[in-house]
């Protein structure tokens, strides 16, 4: 059964999602909910360091001197989020492609899955912390704490990582889906190669035509004949053959 497209629907769900995520920012942006999100913060820096894996502020201090790349990445790291994301979406609902509504599904849920943690368990960015260096402030001269920027998004909220989420699911719909080759190759690229074993689930989803009303065709099974070469009567039927031996 093929799915309807609706804009109006699209649209409800879209402005729903984000209402119940502006909500729970506005439950937990708050004095006291900012110094709960950095002791959360440094608590998790201290399970990694435990653990061995605190391994961020080395990474950060061998970009730092490249400041160009600092600064695309920063770029990247602002707009690709919920651009590339959304617009993806965008992209496969103009042309009525039927995995339209299962990564649109991927992504809302993904969303308000969030939301608990986010409300329970707020955590400061790492950027915030002392050892680490504000790169969005610093080297691209953004303040995402002020402005009209700060109210659209929710600042404690550092864990989970939707920026990974929507990467690992706009990444496993552009391999999927995408008309281009070179598009499906990147796509692994994008969320560090974890969409991999999504790209692979469905391999036959590669070689589907993805034009508008495309519809995924069931294969029919046909029974397979093996011809007895053995058979002397002549005129045998082929399909009468014994096909017990493999």
């Amino acid at each position: 059964m093929r799915r309807r497209f609706s804009g109006r629907r699209e649209v409800a769900i879209g402005l729903g999602v984000y209402a119940v995520y502006l909500t729970v920012r506005h439950l937990v942006v708050n004095e006291e909910g900012r110094r709960k999100a950095a002791r959360n913060a440094a608590r998790i820096v201290a399970l990694e360091r435990r653990l061995g894996i605190h391994v961020e502020p080395e990474l950060q201090a061998l970009l730092l001197p490249r400041r160009r790349a600092v600064a695309v990445l920063n770029v990247a790291y602002a707009t690709l989020n919920v651009g590339l994301t959304v617009g993806w979406l965008m992209r496969l609902y103009r042309r009525q492609d039927p995995e339209f509504h299962r990564l649109r599904r991927a992504a809302a849920l993904a969303t308000l899955g969030a939301q608990p943690v986010f409300l329970l368990f707020p955590t400061a960015p790492p950027r915030t912390l002392d050892h680490f260096v504000d790169t969005i402030a610093d080297v691209s001269g953004v303040d995402l704490d002020k402005g009209l920027i700060a109210r659209l998004y929710d600042p404690i909220a550092a864990m989970p990582s939707i920026h990974i989420t929507y990467a690992v699911v706009t990444a496993a719909g552009i391999a999927q889906t995408s008309r281009s080759p070179f598009a499906r190759a990147l796509a692994p690229v994008y969320p560090g190669g974890g969409v991999r074993c999504l790209r692979d689930r469905e391999p036959l989803r590669a070689r589907r035509g993805r034009g508008r009303g495309a519809r995924p065709r069931r294969p029919q099974a046909r029974p397979r004949a093996r011809v007895d070469r053995r058979a002397s009567v002549p005129g045998a039927s082929a399909c009468r053959a014994p096909a017990a031996r493999r």
